[in-house]
């Protein structure tokens, strides 16, 4: 009889603590936009509305959209997969609209003030991020479109797709974490708060890692 239980009370622990970490990722994302909106006061400056725009993007909108597909703590967990993938498609429609607008915003502030343009590795990266955005999300329309993609299993895209959407995820991830180490986020918050931010933003980056890995690792087991 104890043999039996301990196999039992395993998945129980692991789904439990898979489905308080999604809760917390969802708790974080939304804190942490909202934490940035109140630093930066979007309005008051070009500038302001860059790390607002950026925060609002991959940290709540681009995190949401892969969240939806969480088993454990999806917020539209009970509808079909057609409806999850529209709404995915909003969230990453807005994440990459926020993107380009935030990207717009830093670089037009630039402008104004005469400083050189990408000067810095979260400058280069962000560049690179907001370029991998706008082509993941082009390259997302087979999906919804499958005429576009002769030749190629649909099944076979959804496994690119998610492959290269966590690329994209961890990029957005390491642009705002070296966005903490600029002078004017490092200047405007106490040290823990530096700290606490960091560990916000790695924190949901290994949920996503974990969901993607997990999920589409279990599909490949199973097909194969």
């Amino acid at each position: 009889m104890v043999h039996k239980k301990e196999p039992e009370s395993e998945p129980r622990l692991y789904g439990f603590t898979r489905t308080a970490s999604v809760v917390l990722t969802h708790l974080i994302c939304f804190g942490f936009a909202v934490f940035i909106s109140v630093l930066s006061q979007p309005g008051t400056s070009w500038f302001s509305w860059h790390p607002f725009l950026m925060t609002l993007a991959f940290s709540f909108f681009m995190t949401e959209a892969i969240l939806l597909f969480s088993p454990e703590g999806s917020p539209i967990k009970s509808f079909s997969h057609k409806t999850k993938g529209g709404v995915h498609r909003l969230l990453q429609g807005l994440c990459a609209s926020c993107a380009v607008l935030g990207f717009a915003a830093i670089f037009y502030n630039k402008h104004l003030s005469g400083k050189p343009h990408f000067t810095s590795w979260h400058g280069l990266l962000g560049l690179l991020t907001v370029c991998v955005v706008i082509a993941q999300s082009l390259a997302a329309m087979p999906l919804s479109y499958p005429s576009l993609a002769k030749g190629w299993s649909l099944a076979k895209l959804k496994r690119y797709h998610a492959a290269s959407g966590l690329i994209t995820y961890l990029l957005g991830s390491a642009s705002m974490l070296l966005g903490l180490c600029s002078v004017w986020f490092a200047g405007a918050v106490r040290e823990y708060t530096w700290y606490l931010s960091a560990l916000c933003l790695v924190l949901s980056a290994l949920v996503i890692m974990n969901q993607v890995s997990r999920s589409y690792m279990a599909k490949k087991r199973f097909q194969s």
